[in-house]
């Protein structure tokens, strides 16, 4: 008997985690956080319905910390397993765990100085030796080759697209074919290579972040260059909340273009965050995932000052000049991006601009629904700062190219399980893959258990 449980990644985009078993073995593809509505978050605190010490593998489909960052605490809780990604999925975890295990210990500390937690002493989630840890138990496995993971399941590797190291993971038991999607890149990516094809799987656990909506035609760069140019007439900051690994990236590829061009002034550009800088290094060490010539590839890591002491980070805020500011997290949930709103996001001349899916419950989806005002470290910020949203930038495949990549099956799955979206997003999807497919198709709830035999 094999079956499938839905630990994580439904009702939400956060927290993704899928239980596989077959008789005594099981393993857990992604270990991601829960993100977004304190409901949500408070499920990192509850005990996983398995003992992770019963867990034999962990496979990652890649780094982002909604797919990788509970690690930390499952391996404390009891797994004592291996975890199973591509090689550039293992360098980018080398930076998210310690970071996301940083920014849990200084959240903790700030609200014990501060004294705005309900409990006494506050504590991390994890800390940075639970991440480090965690670190150790990390084996690379190269695209397109098929890895026994234990005894009983093997897994292949092939790409996704999205980010550096994301991948479509294809998992083989008892003659049974089980396709995670991962998160899809998008075919026409500036940076990223499009997702590989798949042409038959018995079941399919398919993503839909965008699974009722279709990205706009791609104007970022056009947007971009509008509200810097309206910025700097103002005499103000143009501030990018930006995920570390990935979107961070894709940004400096269009401020490249848009400076050499001259159609926005040679103003500076800072990156104030030391992660996305490590992430950028190892995105020049694996340039041969990428779409882009060695030249354009250095000239997208030139284009900004990396900032990596916290005195120069806080500098930047009391530097009046014109300037373009990116830094982490990219749905502004922590890290050094909320130090630069809590003094910018009150000043009319200044901009804000996000850069793609902002998930329900976070300051990012606030922002961008047009609050007056946001809660940072127990203080209410008026925000009168322009606030954007590059939809169109996502990393996400968007429903028709989702609809696109689905085409690609030469038959049907027995069944599509539709995860890792919101619930109108998620049933939408499965809607038109019922209608335009007619492919069994449902969206599973939390906790939901699949018998696949």
């Amino acid at each position: 008997m094999v079956q499938l449980t839905f630990l994580g990644g439904v009702g939400t985009v956060t927290g993704s985690k899928y239980l596989l078993e077959s008789g005594s073995s099981k393993i857990l593809i992604d270990c991601g956080l829960f993100q977004g509505f304190k409901q949500n978050r408070l499920k990192n605190w509850a005990p996983l319905p398995c003992d992770p010490a019963s867990v034999s593998s962990v496979v990652l489909t890649h780094a982002h910390i909604d797919h990788s960052g509970y690690l930390p605490l499952f391996c404390q809780n009891g797994f004592n397993g291996r975890v199973f990604c591509t090689e550039a999925t293992q360098d980018l975890c080398g930076i998210l765990l310690p970071d996301s295990a940083y920014l849990a210990e200084r959240e903790a500390e700030f609200a014990n100085k501060h004294g705005f937690s309900k409990h006494a002493p506050a504590l991390p989630l994890y800390t940075h030796f639970d991440a480090e840890n965690a670190l150790k138990k990390f084996d690379s496995v190269p695209f397109g080759k098929k890895q026994h993971v234990t005894p009983e399941f093997s897994v292949t590797f092939l790409k996704a697209g999205h980010i550096l190291g994301a991948a479509i993971v294809l998992v083989e038991v008892q003659g049974l074919s089980i396709v995670f999607s991962g998160d899809l890149g998008r075919p026409e990516d500036p940076i990223m290579r499009p997702p590989e094809t798949v042409r038959r799987a018995d079941y399919l656990v398919v993503e839909s972040t965008y699974g009722g909506r279709s990205h706009a035609a791609n104007k970022s760069e056009a947007l971009l260059e509008k509200v810097i140019l309206r910025t700097v007439k103002r005499g103000g900051t143009v501030l990018i909340p930006a995920f570390a690994v990935g979107r961070t990236q894709t940004i400096l590829y269009y401020l490249e273009r848009l400076k050499s061009s001259g159609r926005i002034p040679n103003m500076p550009v800072f990156m104030d965050s030391p992660m996305a800088t490590n992430a950028s290094d190892v995105y020049g060490r694996h340039a041969d995932e990428l779409r882009l010539t060695p030249d354009e590839n250095k000239r997208m890591w030139n284009v900004a000052t990396y900032v990596r002491d916290v005195e120069d980070s806080k500098a930047l805020d009391r530097n009046p000049m014109p300037k373009i500011i990116l830094s982490a997290s990219g749905m502004a949930t922590g890290g050094r991006v909320l130090h630069h709103l809590k003094f910018l996001a009150s000043q009319p001349r200044n901009s804000i601009i996000f850069a793609g899916y902002q998930a329900s419950g976070t300051r990012g989806a606030a922002l961008v629904d047009g609050a007056e005002e946001i809660k940072i470290h127990g203080d209410y910020i008026k925000v009168r700062a322009e606030v954007h949203n590059l939809t169109a930038l996502s990393a996400h495949a968007d429903a028709d190219e989702i609809m696109g990549w689905l085409t690609t099956f030469e038959s049907a799955p027995k069944q599509t399980f539709v995860t890792h979206g919101e619930p109108a997003a998620a049933d939408a999807l499965r809607l038109r893959i019922k209608e335009n497919l007619d492919w069994p198709c449902g969206v599973p709830e939390y906790r939901d258990t699949i018998d696949l035999t």
